[in-house]
């Protein structure tokens, strides 16, 4: 037995808004990802041809910035705006490696990290929150590439916000990667009333040639099922035996999440080797299934693995859920917490 285990309900971090910016890179578990190391399925000729069309792309991005070399001088004149799309979309299901080929881009962009931001879709509205437009804007327009993972809108706020603050990127010569379970022109359909913001979301695909990526999600491709869930004095064993675990009762952990703002789920998670979950019980409602879909993405980002007790993870959603307007956004969770609980096999054996 190590000392007793941490506690995610504990803790209520507070982010300042330079470590939103400085965090904007590829999250660990995409460290060491490039083109060579991505294993296209020899039976969906997309994902080679997508690591063709990016790895093209990274290479027309060397050189100078786009507006001129760097970050333009105040007397400077304002670039014209390109002519057609100035990014590339990776539309696909889950799992078919669209992370790990926009972390490979920002990778072997030639430019210097600095130049360079990579962040999801809610890290991006986060920044805007906590920066404000206008200097969200200046932060990140002398940047070459901007890599959005995880593109969804999820009401006519956001649809307004990211539309805007993209074409001012675009028009400082930013050029854009992004990726999604939906294609550029389908953004927010089955969560607000999509055909009232018709004109954002169309300026939206505009900045974007879409580019699809078929296959099976490779986390569970040639694998095992998921682990059925442990039992509650398992879990509790593990959690004490295994240095940096974290555990929390499920249900509890729901409620605390409601007061952490989602930007803070990374650091919520700082220094933390293994989340272990005693009476995981499906969610109660979507605000809630929202923000654990969100703490999924930064788990798995962190590689950080979780042993659970009580419902398999399959079963967090309800079958309203599945079938509405984020179900995408739940399918991913799933997959993403399945992987995880895969790797939280090993602390039961310790």
């Amino acid at each position: 037995m190590t000392e007793a285990p941490l506690s995610l309900c504990a803790r209520e971090p507070h982010v300042p808004a330079d470590r939103l910016v400085a965090e904007m890179v590829p999250p660990p578990r995409f460290d060491s990802v490039r083109f060579d190391t991505y294993v296209p399925d020899p039976g969906q000729p997309s994902q080679m041809e997508a690591v063709k069309v990016l790895a093209g792309f990274a290479g027309g991005l060397g050189g100078a910035h786009a507006s001129g070399g760097g970050r333009r001088r105040w007397f400077a004149r304002k670039p014209a705006a390109p002519s057609g799309p100035r990014g590339v979309y990776l539309d696909g299901g889950y799992g078919v490696g669209k992370t790990h080929l926009l972390a490979s881009l920002w990778h072997a962009t030639p430019a210097d990290p600095s130049l360079k931001a990579f962040g999801t879709f809610v890290e991006l509205t986060n920044l805007v929150g906590a920066l404000g437009f206008q200097q969200t804007v200046r932060t990140l327009s002398g940047h070459r590439l901007l890599c959005i993972d995880e593109f969804e809108l999820d009401d006519p706020g956001d649809t307004v916000l990211v539309s805007s603050l993209l074409g001012r990127l675009v028009e400082e010569g930013v050029a854009l990667a992004a990726t999604s379970n939906t294609l550029p022109g389908k953004l927010g359909e089955g969560r607000f009333a999509a055909a009232d913001f018709l004109r954002e979301i169309q300026g939206l695909s505009a900045h974007f040639r879409p580019l699809r990526i078929d296959g099976e999600d490779y986390r569970h491709r040639g694998l095992p099922a998921a682990p059925d869930p442990y039992a509650d004095d398992e879990v509790t064993r593990a959690a004490y035996a295994t240095e940096g675990a974290s555990l929390d009762d499920f249900p509890m952990l729901l409620d605390h999440l409601a007061k952490v703002h989602p930007s803070r789920y990374g650091a919520l998670t700082d220094g933390i080797r293994a989340v272990c979950l005693t009476d995981v019980r499906p969610v109660p409602d979507q605000s809630t299934a929202l923000r654990l879909v969100v703490l999924a993405d930064r788990l798995y980002d962190r590689e950080v693995p979780v042993l659970a007790s009580g419902l398999p993870f399959d079963r967090l959603f309800s079958d309203e859920m599945l079938n509405g307007g984020y179900r995408k956004k739940y399918f991913r969770a799933i997959s993403r917490l399945t992987a995880l609980a895969r790797d939280a096999k090993a602390l039961i054996a310790q």
